[in-house]
């Protein structure tokens, strides 16, 4: 058995975190060929090449590769997928971007969001907001597979594999980059920092948000919010965890003003420690929290900031 793992690549750097998760994940499944594609990668491939576990590194650089552009990117995954019974990737949003268009050109179905192998064939998945595990067993020639990557621990460095660059496919020509708008920010990435602070509907508005902005930064971590916070306006999309936003699992969750509906569960359950403040001692969060403060938001937030100093 091999397997293709796509290497989360970002304006020609690699996203060590993302795919180094994806190679533990991948690692009962076969030698593991790492791809390292867009307009820029050879640096990424470089890096990819350090990861314990990798046996080999290819390198696709063409301008037709770069601004995120999905369909070249997965008519190269399809055109190498001869060579591989297991064509996998970290499931970030490029990742869920191309490999469906992969499977779809291999005639084969993609397994999202894997987060256990048991087999060549048969994969764990979540299911019902994360309150039910699927077991999916493939009878496809060639599995293709996206890693919730938030179940799994990176892979070491200390890896020699040997970097071959290849030629991209041809362009399908069915998209094309007009611009990016990227958010900055001085702040962790959400989906790999190791804390994370997020604010709920009970933040009330979007100037009280500064509240869990404030906390977040004494304590150098990343800004999360709930489905609900997002649709009332307080907070940008990027920053929703949930079922519907982003699936975090940082060693420390601080939850503030989150009733902890199940849609936001299944974004952070898997959190190391949880940490719930609420005025409500009846919300749903406090059952999953290892420490729950019940306590005024207002009256907390400011004070616990203060003594972070």
């Amino acid at each position: 058995m091999s397997v293709l793992l796509l290497a989360e690549v970002t304006d020609g750097a690699l996203a060590l975190d993302a795919t180094a998760k994806a190679v533990t994940a991948a690692k009962d499944l076969g030698d593991i060929v790492v791809l390292a594609a867009g307009a820029s990668a050879a640096a990424a491939g470089e890096a990819a090449a350090k990861i314990d576990g990798v046996a080999k590194v290819l390198v696709a650089e063409d301008a037709s590769l770069g601004h995120r552009l999905a369909e070249p990117t997965a008519a190269l995954i399809a055109g190498l997928a001869s060579d591989y019974t297991h064509i996998v990737a970290p499931a970030t949003t490029d990742a869920k971007n191309i490999l469906p268009r992969v499977a779809a050109l291999l005639d084969v179905m993609v397994l999202s969001d894997v987060t256990a192998v048991v087999d060549a064939d048969t994969f764990e998945r979540p299911i019902y907001a994360g309150n039910a595990l699927q077991v999916i067993k493939s009878a496809d020639a060639k599995k293709v597979i996206t890693f919730r990557t938030s179940t799994f621990d990176a892979a070491g460095e200390g890896g020699s594999a040997a970097v071959e660059t290849i030629g991209a496919a041809d362009n399908p020509a069915l998209s094309e980059w007009v611009e990016d708008k990227v958010a900055e920010s001085d702040r962790p990435e959400l989906t790999s920092a190791g804390v994370v602070v997020s604010g709920g509907r009970g933040v009330g508005s979007e100037e009280d948000f500064a509240l869990i902005e404030k906390l977040a930064d004494k304590l150098g971590a990343a800004v999360g919010a709930s489905r609900a916070a997002v649709d009332s306006g307080f907070a940008p999309n990027d920053w929703q965890v949930g079922q519907t936003g982003k699936v975090v699992a940082p060693d420390l969750y601080v939850a503030v003003g989150i009733s902890g509906a199940i849609q936001h569960l299944a974004g952070m359950k898997d959190s190391k420690i949880i940490v719930a403040i609420n005025k409500d001692e009846e919300a749903p969060i406090f059952q999953v929290a290892d420490f729950g403060l019940v306590a005024d938001l207002f009256e907390a937030v400011p004070e616990l900031t203060e003594k972070l100093g």
